[in-house]
């Protein structure tokens, strides 16, 4: 079966979303953008915070997987993946039967110009001490499993969100 849904990965910040929705747009009324953050919410019946802290990470990451499998029987679906989608092998199988794996990148200053623009109460990741920091050695761990789970691989940091989305369209020939 041809895959015709594309699931867009990378870090926070690398344009997950806004290249997602300007994709689903390109791609017309017959797609759909879903973020798995979103199905994770609607599932728990709670926000991502509350889930870490009433719940914790292993109980998040269990939801992650449930929002991967629904996510990858969509069709015709844009799908926007929370950054540590990729630390579970199970949720890049389950993805891979039927998307277009694309790994979205940005430099850390990049990464960090755009997070800190979004303010600390968005990404929580950036609450920290040494907000750069903690940025680069999350990306640094998380970097070999986006690599790895990568079909296609698109940098960010210098290029249009119109740009983007045609070497999306053109690798994945969905245009």
């Amino acid at each position: 079966m041809p895959k015709d849904s594309i699931a867009l990965i990378g870090f926070m910040a690398t344009g997950k979303s806004t290249v997602g929705k300007a994709l689903k747009d390109r791609l017309g009324k017959d797609y759909k953008f879903v973020e798995t953050d979103q199905i994770i919410i609607e599932i728990a019946g709670k926000s991502i915070p509350k889930i870490f802290m009433e719940d914790g990470e292993a109980k998040f990451r269990d939801y992650e997987i449930d929002a991967c499998k629904k996510a990858a029987r969509l069709s015709k679906s844009i799908i926007s993946c929370g950054g540590g989608v990729v630390l579970n092998a199970t949720n890049i199988e389950i993805l891979k039967q039927s998307c277009h794996i694309v790994l979205l990148t940005a430099t850390p200053e990049v990464i960090y110009s755009r997070a800190m623009s979004e303010g600390k109460e968005n990404r929580p990741i950036i609450n920290k001490k040494d907000p750069f920091n903690e940025i680069e050695e999350v990306l640094s761990y998380r970097e070999p499993y986006y690599n790895s789970s990568a079909e296609i691989i698109i940098d960010t940091t210098e290029k249009s969100i119109e740009k983007i989305v045609e070497e999306i369209l053109i690798q994945t020939k969905l245009y």
